[in-house]
């Protein structure tokens, strides 16, 4: 497509545009990749806590085709991620189910994704 334009606008105006952005479309992989980064921030947020996050690979393939968009890329990821997850566990935090030690578990239920909490183990 570059190409195309070059062979019909001169560089000057090509280095004007700046709005326009030319980009091959992220592949699967690629995008579950993004879901893990923006999953590490979550981790990082809720480890201060002392509790641990895990994601089975179908939760991350889950969100990663619920959560980008063709039209907008890997934007939508973060909002995505903040509804379905970080809500469901925001809201847990607040009734106090949620303690020190435990392990949030987050997993594929049907077609949506299902947060689970495993309270700390007791030493004997």
């Amino acid at each position: 497509m570059l190409a195309e334009l070059r062979g019909h606008f001169r560089p000057e105006f090509l280095n004007r545009v700046d709005d326009i952005v030319l980009f091959t479309p992220l592949t699967l992989p690629q995008i579950e990749h993004i879901v893990e980064l923006q999953l590490t921030d979550l981790r990082n947020r809720l480890s201060e806590r002392q509790i641990h996050l895990e994601i089975t690979p179908e939760a991350r393939r889950l969100i990663a085709e619920h959560g980008f968009d063709p039209v907008y890329g890997a934007r939508p990821l973060r909002r995505y991620i903040a509804h379905e997850v970080e809500t469901k566990i925001g809201r847990a935090l607040l009734r106090g189910e949620i303690e020190p030690g435990g392990t949030i578990s987050v997993t594929v239920d049907g077609d949506e994704l299902a947060v689970t909490y495993a309270e700390p183990a007791v030493a004997p």
